[in-house]
């Protein structure tokens, strides 16, 4: 595993623009709060970030959509929306902020467990960029899937269709 690295002012960006030109489709971007755990797995790198959660996921979005070769599916975790003020004071600011933060993105909301076991079996083979911000609200962490820009899954559809053998008259 890389080991993780506090970058002191606003070198996290300076990693994020080092990583996503050579990420492409099936890498992760992960904007995590404060009590993610560092994975062991060697394709997961840890990076500390100093800046606020809202300023990293705009960041991260912000490089990502001005990019050429990717876009993103977004992961959030689906706890998110059952979590109470009560339990975590600033969980509706910050959930209203975010939905500004990411509006008119294409964002999937999917069980915590699930999300990391994905990113666990894509880094097996594929490198993952986990950016931890000082956030102290459970289930924040948003997940950038990233795919391949100029490609789209219908385009693949018909490539994986014409490669079929033709069935003889």
């Amino acid at each position: 595993m890389a080991n993780p690295k506090q970058p002191n002012g606003p070198d996290w960006k300076l990693r994020l623009s080092e990583c996503l030109p050579l990420f492409g489709h099936r890498n992760w971007i992960v904007v995590a709060d404060s009590a993610y755990p560092a994975q062991s797995n060697p394709g997961i790198e840890t990076i500390v970030a100093t800046g606020s959660q809202i300023e990293v996921v705009q960041a991260v979005a912000d490089a990502i959509a001005a990019s050429t070769h990717v876009k993103a599916l977004i992961h959030l975790d689906q706890e998110l929306a059952h979590v109470f003020e009560a339990d975590a004071p600033g969980v509706d600011e910050y959930r209203h902020r975010l939905e500004a933060t990411l509006h008119g993105a294409q964002v999937s909301h999917t069980p915590h467990d699930e999300i990391i076991a994905r990113l666990d079996q894509s880094a097996r083979v594929f490198r993952i960029l986990i950016i931890k911000t000082p956030m102290t609200i459970p289930y924040t962490s948003v997940f950038f899937e990233l795919d391949c820009r100029y490609w789209s899954a219908d385009a693949e559809r018909r490539l994986r269709q014409a490669m079929q053998p033709q069935q003889p008259d």
